[in-house]
């Protein structure tokens, strides 16, 4: 079964002293290069390399992530929770297995979903939110689901749980801490509601006047015929 992403693009891949020219403290990350759109790799000095700090979606990732969110019913918050695992809104991520793009999706899922270009976030956000909704259906639980989406389907039904590996289960910690935050944060940002009992009382001159009707009258004419009027008779 397929996987969206076996291990995520901010993980980096420690390199032997050798290879690494000595230093045990170097790493390899793998970028994708916006102008040719090859595979860059390179060593960096991770003893000197600050924490990654959690990247803010731009104005247009999250009008993606909105639109396939409501268009397959998932929750957004979910998504960009999995995002930032994923990828930290770094849309020409690669993983050093190959997982591309901001939601970290496997060649051949990518092609599975009908996905042309992996670093387009479009395309990527939508076969990543389609892949989810599949997933949350398959096993109506969300934490499943995440696991599925990292280790695979097949790994999720061998063990009829979160699979008992350290980067699954630290995966569906991390999404579901992100998320959790995201939510209460969602829920602060909300106004309060008033009950009927709270609703401030409106004002004498707010309130809506009554219409005002003539006096109803009424009179005999000169057959002997009622007449009722709410104007002065003239």
């Amino acid at each position: 079964m397929l996987a969206a992403s076996p291990m995520r693009a901010a993980d980096t891949v420690p390199v032997s002293p050798a290879a690494a020219g000595g230093s045990v403290h170097q790493q390899m990350v793998v970028r994708v290069d916006p102008r040719t759109g090859k595979l860059v790799r390179r060593l960096i000095d991770a003893s000197a390399t600050p924490s990654k700090k959690a990247a803010k979606p731009s104005p247009a990732i999250s009008a993606i992530v909105e639109k396939s969110a409501q268009a397959h019913h998932v929750d957004p918050l979910l998504v960009h929770s999995i995002i930032q695992v994923e990828s930290n809104y770094d849309a020409g991520a690669v993983s050093p297995k190959g997982a591309e793009g901001l939601m970290q999706l496997m060649p051949p899922t990518a092609r599975m979903l009908g996905v042309g270009n992996s670093f387009d976030p479009s395309e990527n956000i939508e076969a990543g939110v389609k892949y989810l909704k599949y997933l949350q259906d398959l096993y109506k639980d969300d934490r499943l689901a995440l696991a599925a989406y990292n280790a695979g389907p097949g790994a999720v039904d061998k063990f009829k749980q979160i699979p008992p590996y350290p980067e699954t289960q630290k995966y569906v910690q991390n999404v579901g801490k992100r998320y959790e935050q995201a939510r209460q944060s969602a829920a602060a940002a909300e106004p309060p509601k008033l009950s009927a009992t709270e609703q401030p009382a409106m004002s004498a001159e707010a309130a809506p006047k009554e219409p005002e009707y003539s006096k109803l009258e009424e009179f005999v004419d000169e057959y002997g015929r009622l007449h009722l009027t709410t104007a002065p008779r003239q």
